[in-house]
């Protein structure tokens, strides 16, 4: 039985994020792999209205529902995708795939909620664990039922755990030119940044290569060595 519907809709979007992440690379692959990760979820009216978020508070996570804005959409649609767990070699069907290169561009995280902020007469919502761009347009949100949403025996496919860890070293003086920083923004950066945000063929290999992520308004200047990520620089980027 066919929907009556045409095979294009629209929806609204409701708000954005705004995060520590400037850009893409160095977003965690994973929500709530950067828990120290504070983000705030602003809300264009009407959805601001505090209404529309009584007994929110009730509920400790979120299903945060977006759309990745910074992926260009495709002419066609691209059956097959080539996962970052899986190398980037490895093909899978893109249903199998969490890729924000899929038809609707439609992406779904959960995130911890810290704190329902009013100021003004509207709501934002403050979240831990984001794994967003800043900037990124969300289209709803809606609670995290533990009792539903928790499935403790479901298989994982082709990302059955965590990958590993790297230790996170300063160079000598680097850290002072992150003063400005909180202590949970300094763990958020270690966070980031040990979850190796390089594509996922690099790993195991001779890499001499300095790389670059933007964080909280600072460039990060990074290179690997084994198991360990040097912080060889950080710059202060204009506002």
């Amino acid at each position: 039985m066919q929907s009556n519907l045409s095979t294009d809709f629209s929806c609204p979007i409701i708000g954005y994020i705004k995060s520590p992440f400037a850009d893409k690379f160095a977003v965690p692959r994973q929500s709530g792999l950067a828990p120290s990760a504070i983000s705030q979820i602003c809300f264009y009216k009407p959805y601001s209205d505090p209404k529309a978020f009584i007994a929110l508070e009730g509920f400790s996570h979120l299903h945060l529902i977006f759309f990745f804005d910074k992926i260009e959409k495709e002419e066609t649609f691209r059956a097959m995708v080539r996962p970052p767990r899986l190398g980037g070699n490895q093909h899978v069907g893109v249903f199998a795939s969490r890729s924000p290169f899929r038809p609707s561009r439609i992406g779904l995280s959960v995130v911890e909620l810290v704190e329902i902020k009013k100021h003004d007469g509207e709501i934002s919502l403050f979240v831990s664990g984001a794994d967003l761009v800043d900037g990124t347009p969300i289209l709803d949100i809606k609670p995290y039922i533990p009792f539903v949403d928790a499935k403790p025996y479901a298989k994982g496919g082709f990302a059955t755990e965590k990958p590993p860890l790297k230790q996170v070293i300063f160079k000598e003086g680097v850290r002072l030119k992150l003063k400005s920083l909180n202590t949970r923004e300094l763990k958020a950066i270690e966070e980031i940044l040990a979850q190796d945000p390089r594509p996922a063929y690099k790993a195991g290999t001779e890499d001499v290569k300095l790389y670059r992520a933007q964080l909280y308004n600072f460039e990060i200047v990074f290179s690997f060595h084994g198991d360990t990520v040097l912080v060889e620089d950080v710059l202060q980027l204009k506002a």
